[in-house]
């Protein structure tokens, strides 16, 4: 994503990421080792972190990027910031957000708000969030250019 030395937070599954095993051993079994395993290669990571306080201290600017354990838990907080509804117009004013996939050999990002099939053809949809997302599949396959370019 063009950012030379990200901070990544990585979210726990379980609910206070477990609580040493008293809620689940998936944040001790699992996201540790993965973490340790990125520390290993260079990359700043941190966590587990707590799902219900990382997207904060995200927003705050702790951190650059949060991995999420699974879909709804990323898509909350992005939701919430991202979709804005007028009231008084009862009107979407914005449905911004990007869904990326990280770790597949290639680049994958999609529009943030499922098919939208009860506004097709109504003239009320906008396009917003498949600009955004094509602006950081672009923003993406540069900055993977960009590395091979640097030998790396």
């Amino acid at each position: 994503m063009g950012i030379d030395e990200p901070k990544v937070a990585v979210a726990g599954l379980n609910p206070h990421c477990g609580e040493n095993g008293l809620f689940g051993t998936e944040e001790i079994k699992e996201i540790l080792p993965a973490i340790e395993a990125a520390k290993a290669k260079g990359i700043y990571s941190i966590g587990p972190i707590p799902a219900d306080t990382v997207f904060s201290q995200a927003l705050g600017g702790w951190y650059d990027v949060v991995v999420c354990m699974y879909h709804d838990q990323g898509h909350i907080p992005l939701k919430t910031l991202g979709f804005v509804y007028d009231r008084e117009k009862q009107e979407w004013k914005a449905v911004a957000g990007v869904n990326i996939t990280l770790g597949l050999p290639i680049i994958r990002t999609s529009v943030d708000h499922g098919t939208g099939f009860a506004l097709a053809g109504t003239g009320r949809s906008s396009e917003r969030s498949l600009v955004n997302a094509i602006e950081y599949a672009v923003r993406m396959a540069n900055s993977r250019k960009t590395q091979m370019g640097a030998g790396r």
